[in-house]
């Protein structure tokens, strides 16, 4: 099927959703965290897309998606990337979240496991109570990001983002700059939906439902130096859904996706073909997905 990355808009639950899809092959959807839009996973994109469908969504209220809607869920943003493969017409996809994206993937796999033909979870955890809890180093990163001059909070979003080695000799204001691309503003800048982004995050646990995903071809990934998502979450994760594979990326932090992609969609083709090898041909209502 051919594809283009012209954005398209899909109606749901009083928000049209803008997406977009670019490749070809077995489907995948890509879901994001608080505060980036679909662009964040354009160097995913650049790496998978000869050999798969991607699937790129802003999620509700960020971006071109407006207007945010009914009252913002976990659950709520499961079905709406339901509804976006529906709109596609794919019965079924490889789901990859990072950060909230994740545990949007996890509610998406309990709520319509037939559908998930893999997961893969980068930088995430099972319940939203591991980046929302106020730790010292949290709350003093996350007062930097909203205090001070607008390079100083700059500066303060990519110490949250990056690890120490990436930032001790970079050009922190063209790095800075470059960031603001993928991420769709201005790094001084959080867009209003991210409270409410960070708030439903907060309220979703998908601990409850992990053993039940067994049988789903996991890939856990975290980064050393993340102090949103720690490598101790990646690994309960990993452990709470039986046969996940998990990985562990040294010298990385939380934006691990875009500054160490190259490494990063290795590990993701790896797992999409080896969990592609897995499934079963589609039936004749889900030709489409291929």
């Amino acid at each position: 099927m051919s594809t283009s990355s012209v954005r398209q808009g899909t109606s749901h639950r009083g928000c049209t959703l803008s997406w977009f899809v670019e490749g070809e092959g077995p489907p995948v959807v890509m879901i994001q965290g608080v505060g980036i839009g679909a662009e964040g996973w354009r160097p995913q994109v650049e790496g998978l897309a000869s050999r798969f469908q991607c699937l790129c969504l802003d999620n509700r209220g960020f971006g071109a998606s407006q207007p945010p809607g009914d009252a913002l869920t976990v659950e709520l943003m499961a079905q709406d990337v339901l509804a976006l493969m529906d709109a596609r017409g794919w019965s079924s996809a490889h789901v990859m979240g990072h950060s909230l994206g994740g545990l949007v993937a996890l509610y998406l796999a309990h709520r319509a496991r037939e559908r998930v033909r893999s997961l893969a979870l980068l930088c995430t955890f099972a319940s939203g109570a591991v980046p929302t809890r106020l730790t010292p180093r949290m709350l003093a990163l996350g007062l930097r990001t909203r205090l001070g001059t607008r390079r100083m909070r700059r500066h303060a979003f990519l110490r949250m983002v990056l690890a120490p080695e990436e930032l001790a000799h970079a050009d922190k204001d063209a790095l800075a700059e470059q960031l603001a691309v993928r991420f769709g503003h201005d790094l001084a800048d959080q867009p209003p939906v991210a409270m409410r982004q960070f708030q439903a995050m907060g309220r979703a646990d998908a601990t409850p439902f992990l053993r039940g995903l067994s049988g789903v071809p996991t890939l856990v990934v975290s980064a050393t130096h993340d102090p949103i998502a720690p490598p101790a979450a990646g690994q309960a994760l990993a452990a709470g859904i039986p046969g996940a594979r998990y990985v562990e990326m040294t010298q990385a932090s939380h934006g691990v996706t875009l500054r160490f992609a190259e490494r990063i969609n290795a590990l993701l083709r790896e797992h999409l073909e080896g969990a592609e090898a897995l499934s079963p041909a589609p039936s004749a209502a889900g030709q489409g997905a291929r």
